[in-house]
Order: C-alpha cells, then sequence, then structure tokens
C-alpha cells in the first residue's frame, strides 16, 4: 500500500513530503522523503531503488484502500515525526532512517510481531532451510564429476597432453606471479609410454625427514638482519634462507 503524507515542514534539503510504502501482510513500512513537486519519473526510479532492489517486484499497489491501516500507520509516522521535529526541529529527514527502523522494530498487535520479525525470521528460516539442500545437491553433484575424472587414463604415442602447474611460492613464471600463473601449460606430444613396473630410485641425498617421513624445512643461514622503529617499539626483522623440497627460499 502506498500513501504520501504532504505539508511537513521544509527539510534543509528541500524534502516537505514522505512517501509511505507498506507491505500489506507483515505491515514493514519504507518511508522515503520527496517533494510534493517531484515528477513521477523521479518516483519511479526511487521506487526501483527503494522498493524494488529490496524486495523484487510487488504483485499489486493498492493506494488509500484500506483507510484503518493507513490512519494508523502515517498516525504513527506522524507522532514520531513529532518528537523528532521537537527536538530536532527541520532537521526530520536525517532521523526518518531512525523512524523506519523503530516503527519496523516495534510490535504490532494486528500481526502479533513486529514487521521486521514477520518479515524476515521466517522466510529466512524456510530459506537456509532450501539453500542447506541445494548446497548439498551441488556438492553431490561436484562430487560426481570429480569421480568421473579420477578414472585412470591412457595416453598413446602422438597424443596431445597439457600439464598441470604446481604453484611454488615467491617464483614467477611465464611471467606471471601468485593467482595469475597458468594452471596448465602446453600442449605437449606424448614421444613414448613409459611403465612404472621397475623401482624407481629418488635421491635422498640433502633431503631430512622426520618420523612420519614428511619433509623437514630447515633453516640454512641468516641473510640479513635489520631494526624496524614504530612509534612505540623496535621490530626486529631477520632474512632466513631455508632448505626447501623446490629449492632455496627466503623469509
Amino acid at each position: 500500500m502506498m500513501y504520501f503524507v504532504t505539508k511537513l515542514p521544509k527539510s534543509s534539503q528541500g524534502y516537505d513530503t514522505i512517501w509511505v510504502i507498506v507491505d500489506r501482510l507483515t505491515k514493514s513500512a519504507i518511508f522515503v522523503p520527496i517533494r510534493e513537486t517531484d515528477p513521477m519519473e523521479k518516483l519511479a526510479r526511487m521506487y526501483l531503488k527503494e522498493v524494488v532492489t529490496r524486495h523484487g517486484i510487488h504483485v499489486s499497489i493498492i493506494c488509500d484502500r484500506d483507510p484503518r491501516q493507513s490512519e494508523r500507520t502515517i498516525q504513527t509516522l506522524e507522532d514520531m515525526l513529532r518528537a523528532c521535529a521537537i527536538d530536532f526541529g527541520k532537521g526530520w529527514v536525517n532521523h526518518l532512517p531512525l523512524v523506519e527502523f523503530s516503527y519496523n522494530n516495534s510490535y504490532h498487535a494486528s500481526i502479533k510481531a513486529a514487521p521486521f520479525e514477520a518479515l524476515y525470521v521466517q522466510e529466512t528460516t524456510e530459506k537456509i532451510i532450501q539453500i542447506k539442500q541445494r548446497m548439498q545437491a551441488a556438492r553431490d553433484r561436484k562430487k560426481s564429476y570429480a569421480d568421473l575424472k579420477r578414472k585412470p587414463m591412457d595416453f598413446q604415442v602422438g597424443d596431445k597432453v597439457m600439464l598441470k602447474v604446481s604453484p611454488w611460492k615467491g617464483v614467477v613464471r611465464f611471467g606471471k606471479r601468485g593467482k595469475l600463473n597458468p594452471r596448465y601449460v602446453g600442449p605437449f606430444k606424448v614421444l613414448e609410454k613409459c611403465y612404472a613396473d621397475e623401482p624407481l630410485a629418488v635421491p635422498l641425498d640433502g633431503l631430512h625427514f622426520d618420523d612420519k617421513l614428511q619433509f623437514v624445512e630447515e633453516l640454512v643461514k641468516i641473510m640479513d638482519r635489520e631494526v624496524k622503529c614504530l612509534r612505540q617499539s623496535r621490530v626486529p626483522i631477520v632474512k632466513d634462507r631455508w632448505n626447501s623440497r623446490r629449492g632455496p627460499e627466503f623469509t
């Protein structure tokens, strides 16, 4: 439902009217300051901004079909604005968002709840259930797609393949860094087939593993030291070189 509260004290921004938009089901309201002389084209743009972007397109719009409802809403609004006018004079526009919040957050006897509660709580609960169900369905679909891709693949001599690039910390490759690194490079042509029937020997010289056979990165050398002076403290900074499975790394 829509109505206009006119003939208000003109604010410093030139507003003298409030456009009142009320949802008939939840009694939630939107209060939009306007000028009584604003053209319909401007009101349409404001309607898109203030209403459609929040709640979508309304099924129907009714003006002054329920005078009792409009009288109650407007009387409450005018009482709140009167309090603002007493305390803030012509600055009522600056406090209109707080008036709207207070109205929507107050208990309404007709719906036995606050408009915010009626508008969001039940709808949010139902939507959360739907979202969880849809997210689970999406995860199941992704898993099924991933399982298909995990099937062993057999390449023939002459086939062309793409190679996946694993990101290395601090390494610039192909002219890009970090997230902009290409994920795959190629294509490369398969020249001959290789079978892992024979045991493959991996040189372990210079590598250190813990009791869980995990690679241990060790400090090799302290390369540089400096002290960063802040306003109330001094922070020592040390540049270290580490022995990494990918080669020398610095932190």
